[in-house]
């Protein structure tokens, strides 16, 4: 499905004569399947193969979309020439999409690993999370991957590619202790293949699965109140994502409905506290070689040192901020228009070891991982849920506790870490917005948040 450039500049210049100042074409193929089963089988199996283009034109701040899955030369003129209808002004120039490189994306679609190997991996899976106990009552594995490849060219003279091969497992475990029955989850995923379970022990996450749902079926109701927490690495920084990542993302930022608009180069944070966002690192699962505007990934930090440095901008809220872009414009397929959207969001690590910051807690929650959660970009209240959650007594992990969540704002989060451990580490999964669900990685190190509202069941 993949347009030729001949095709893609007599859209382009279609749309130029219509009276845009910008014009861009996002074209796509992809492939995705799904197997989910558990220590009976399989309970369900899917594929889907699709193919689309999706076309934006600006004129100054107006913006306007329009997608098909009907690729045939004519049907994609007059889409273009439908959504230039409302505009007005002279007609651009030629696009020279000629003389660019050309792309790399003719290859083949991935055909994924065999149906064999997956059902082999799930019954793996699951028999090592029944196995860890007695307790454990159902195990639930849902094995994915996707093979999608998209080609963008723009009115600049903007040809890119990319071929972007994801897989992920998601791991649920299931436990009863008397009448309690709680969950655990794990869910591996990478930039990668069917070659990552090669290189990853997919049985332990199993069973640190099971263990979790275990430990939580043997705990008590959390008790609430404004306490000190201790949130662990990993998937921990979902906390941060949400309750500041969206509120700098430049959709809210441009219109002033963030916290942080117009706050560049204020403290908006403890001095402990940098935040990241990277779409470029190897490997992830929030990774890509470029965005869905065609521009390569690139590292942004966003807080440094406490201090907001910057936004995460697409094209269309550079020239309403006057900001460059960064490399963060994201749609979930051609079907969505680009937003400016996290990739894979951390905070840096700090000095200070995992250990020492439990012992110097005297009393508050730990968190080992957030479930998921809200927030409002305008105020920053959040609402979290947590998950592997214990008491801290005197320096000491002590009860396993369920039903925790964490309240606040993210403004007053950042303000409240005090400490910032050297363990930083990342966690896989998937945040929903304007723009579609998008794969992402949420991290940080272990972190300690002085004074923050815990809700609970007690």
């Amino acid at each position: 499905m993949i347009l030729s450039n001949t095709m893609l500049e007599r859209i382009l210049n279609a749309a130029l004569e219509g009276g845009a100042d910008f014009a861009e074409v996002f074209c796509e193929e992809a492939r995705d399947s799904i197997v989910q089963g558990g220590p009976g089988g399989v309970d369900s199996s899917s594929v889907g193969l699709e193919s689309g283009v999706g076309i934006r034109v600006f004129s100054g701040l107006r913006c306007f979309y329009a997608h098909s899955n009907d690729c045939r030369e004519e049907t994609l003129l007059r889409l273009t020439r439908a959504l230039t209808a409302p505009l007005r002004g002279e007609a651009g120039s030629a696009v020279p999409l000629g003389v660019l490189s050309a792309h790399d994306c003719g290859a083949p679609a991935l055909q994924g690993a065999p149906l064999k190997d997956k059902l082999e991996l799930i019954r793996r899976v699951s028999a090592a999370g029944m196995d860890f106990s007695d307790e454990i009552t159902q195990m639930t594995v849902r094995y994915l991957d996707m093979d999608q490849q998209v080609l963008i060219a723009n009115s600049e003279g903007l040809l890119s590619s990319d071929r972007r091969r994801k897989t992920r497992m998601q791991i649920s475990a299931y436990a009863r202790c008397g009448g309690n029955i709680q969950s655990g989850f794990e869910a591996p995923g990478a930039m990668a293949g069917p070659e990552f379970y090669e290189s990853r022990d997919i049985e332990e996450s199993a069973r640190r699965a099971a263990q979790s749902a275990r430990d939580a079926a043997h705990g008590r109701k959390c008790p609430s109140g404004m306490m000190t927490v201790v949130v662990d690495s990993g998937f921990g920084g979902l906390m941060f994502h949400e309750a500041c990542g969206h509120s700098l993302e430049a959709s809210s930022v441009s219109k002033g409905n963030s916290e942080f608009s117009g706050r560049l180069g204020k403290q908006v944070a403890s001095p402990l506290v940098t935040l990241v966002d990277d779409g470029s690192l190897a490997g992830q699962w929030g990774s890509l070689a470029i965005d869905d505007e065609g521009n390569p990934t690139q590292r942004n930090v966003l807080i440094e040192n406490g201090i907001l440095k910057g936004y995460l901008i697409d094209r269309l809220e550079s020239r309403r901020m006057g900001m460059p872009a960064t490399g963060s414009g994201r749609r979930q397929n051609y079907r969505y228009p680009p937003e400016a959207r996290m990739t894979n969001t951390y905070i840096a690590p700090g000095q200070r070891r995992r250990e020492d910051i439990i012992a110097a807690t005297a009393r508050g929650r730990y968190v080992g991982s957030i479930n998921g959660g809200s927030v409002n970009p305008v105020n920053g209240e959040f609402n979290f849920s947590a998950a592997q959650c214990r008491l801290i007594e005197n320096g000491r992990l002590t009860d396993h506790v369920y039903g925790a969540t964490l309240i606040g704002t993210g403004g007053e989060v950042l303000r409240q870490v005090d400490m910032v451990g050297d363990n930083l580490s990342l966690g896989q999964g998937y945040c929903y917005n304007n723009s579609g669900a998008l794969f992402i990685c949420a991290g940080q190190p272990t972190v300690r948040v002085k004074n923050i509202l815990v809700g609970g069941l007690e």
